[in-house]
């Protein structure tokens, strides 16, 4: 016999505390930087980390969630936890972004290849990444401004 108290009731919430006309515009890769550099800890020389900007249909920023914190080589950035937060937030389109500790804004292999497969991925669940962005304490690279993306 099926024990069905057992079974977890699963909830998607979705309560905005703001008003979408005060929400910050992405324009360019300078505005969604400036954006993530307010919100950046004082550990962006320290270890590093991955984080999205998600955006609504007039690319207004609607929040952002930091996926994973790593070392000072690298962080895992699963898929999963990136488009689960953007789904959760009925963004329209994400920004991905991670620093390098080291001040270097150079992509890696690594890098390139991540963005190829999740840049796939939101285009099959039509939430597109728009960019992804290596952050340092004073300067940016854009995949999207490179035509990487």
């Amino acid at each position: 016999m099926i024990n069905f108290t057992s079974i977890s009731e699963i909830q998607i919430l979705y309560k905005p505390k703001f008003n979408p006309s005060d929400l910050p515009k992405v324009s360019s890769s300078q505005d969604a930087y400036d954006i993530l550099r307010s919100r950046w800890t004082d550990d962006i020389q320290y270890r590093e980390s991955f984080a999205i900007l998600l955006l609504n249909r007039a690319n207004k920023c609607l929040g952002i969630t930091f996926i994973s914190k790593g070392g000072l080589s690298g962080t895992i950035a699963d898929p999963k936890m990136v488009f689960q937060a953007g789904l959760k937030a009925n963004a329209s389109s994400i920004i991905l972004s991670h620093n390098h500790p080291s001040g270097n804004t150079q992509a890696s292999q690594n890098d390139i290849e991540l963005t190829r497969k999740l840049s796939e991925l939101g285009k099959l669940m039509e939430m597109p990444v728009l960019d992804h962005l290596i952050l340092t304490d004073d300067t940016y690279f854009s995949f999207a401004d490179e035509g990487l993306i």
